[in-house]
């Protein structure tokens, strides 16, 4: 795909759609969506169940050596006209306060937003009261940070 061409829409929302599934099923193949799962990785001094160390090493294993060819240019992506990597360096209060809050509300309940979101499909309440907090969290910060 040369600069001047745009992005073919249908193959766009396929790879978006099979990008979603891989990644939900990995989260459910590895039980990354009970929360009990990832509660007990961070009872580190009780009964602490390594599970979501491997699966985090295991996704390195693969992005990190991904990430460096795609910065090397040695690949083109599929549906873009070029990989859009992060550029930025600096840290300011908002990612930090928000990293923060982050940490703390999946150490409380044991869930982070993709897990929460490939869960859904149980309809479990614990699950859908975490998503519609974790929306009106994200409404609420537009609206404080404006």
């Amino acid at each position: 795909m040369t600069n001047t061409q745009q992005r073919n829409p249908l193959l766009f929302l396929l790879a978006t759609a099979a990008s979603g599934l891989l990644f939900g099923l990995g989260l459910s193949l590895s039980d990354m969506v009970n929360p009990e799962r990832v509660l007990a990785f961070l009872d580190v001094t009780g009964n602490w169940d390594p599970t979501l160390l491997l699966v985090m090493v295991g996704a390195l294993a693969i992005t990190t050596p991904a990430f460096q060819l795609f910065q090397k240019k040695l690949f083109q992506p599929l549906c873009e006209i070029k990989f859009y990597l992060p550029t930025r360096k600096d840290l300011d209060f908002t990612l930090i306060m928000g990293a923060i809050i982050f940490g703390i509300g999946w150490g409380l309940v044991g869930l982070c937003p993709g897990p929460a979101l490939a869960g859904l499909s149980t309809l479990e309440p614990q699950l859908l009261m975490f998503v519609a907090a974790m929306i009106a969290g994200s409404a609420l910060q537009k609206f404080v940070f404006k």
